[in-house]
């Protein structure tokens, strides 16, 4: 069950209105690494977690904060928006090129669609999508994904900070980049608790059965490139992370094996295939006529 109140976790005020700075804001509202994604990433991670306990309360928790920190941008955005313009715009400004560059810089479906609001799209306008989501089942590959999220989004707050000298969106800015920097954190202690409690480890998943894979490959640098620097690196020889081999580095691939021959699919997918046209037809036909699937 969830109740919502009304009020803001930080204060969301800016000093002025800016349209153009409220598009730039739209990114980490509703972009791929927005407070709309991990508000969700995190809900559908509790939901589908199959263990009770401190995991579960945790991510249920922050999640509950990033759907607050959603709030607290859609509130600033639309404040930024409260007095931009509406109607026509003069020719003379129109035709100034300074004036025309920021006049089209702002997103006018805030205007036209939202009436002056937030929406759930990225700085372009792209429409926030549930494929964003990470949400496996497997609590170190989110964990691990969280992490990420986190760190992703907060390059990209520190970016927007340095684009505003509005003193109230950087103050919000500096909270949210705050919280952040507590959630990178949060998530990166849990993964290595997981991995301390013997819950989940590398690699992942762990209980897959590792004597199932080609180990002779497991743990080989193969160089797919001309670069030799990535040699030098601990990804190259020494223990592995996961504490079950060694590192090795290879020039070079090893030869190959000899491709397939091209496939030959059912002639009602219409595919171009070396069979003669008149041939692709009359195949069609018969496996209709025997209702083939």
């Amino acid at each position: 069950m969830y109740f919502h109140r009304q009020e803001l976790q930080h204060k969301a005020t800016p000093d002025k209105p800016d349209a153009v700075y409220a598009r730039k804001l739209q990114e980490v509202l509703g972009g791929q690494y927005g407070e709309i994604t991990v508000a969700l990433q995190y809900q559908f991670q509790a939901w589908n977690m199959h263990i009770p306990g401190k995991y579960r309360d945790l991510v249920f928790g922050i999640g509950a904060e990033e759907m607050g920190h959603v709030e607290m941008l859609a509130v600033m955005i639309a404040q930024l928006l409260e007095k931009s313009p509406l109607g026509i715009i003069d020719e003379a400004v129109q035709n100034d090129p300074t004036v025309a560059a920021v006049i089209g810089g702002t997103d006018v479906q805030q205007g036209i669609v939202a009436g002056a609001g937030a929406r759930p799209v990225d700085s372009n306008g792209n429409p926030w999508m549930g494929s964003y989501i990470t949400s496996s089942g497997n609590l170190l590959a989110d964990f691990q994904a969280n992490a990420n999220a986190e760190m992703q989004g907060r390059v990209q707050v520190a970016r927007l900070y340095h684009m505003t000298d509005d003193h109230g969106v950087r103050d919000l800015l500096g909270f949210l980049l705050a919280r952040d920097t507590m959630h990178q954190n949060q998530w990166l202690a849990a993964a290595a608790e997981l991995q301390a409690e013997g819950v989940e480890s590398l690699p992942v998943p762990s209980n897959f059965p590792i004597g199932k894979e080609k180990r002779d490959v497991s743990y080989q640098y193969i160089n797919f490139s001309d670069g030799a620097a990535a040699s030098e690196g601990s990804w190259a020889s020494g223990p592995t992370p996961d504490g079950l081999g060694e590192f090795s580095y290879h020039e070079a691939p090893e030869a190959g094996v000899p491709m397939p021959p091209p496939t030959h699919p059912d002639a009602r997918f219409y595919g171009t295939t070396d069979v003669p046209n008149v041939v692709e037809k009359l195949a069609g036909r018969a496996q209709d006529a025997l209702k083939k699937e």
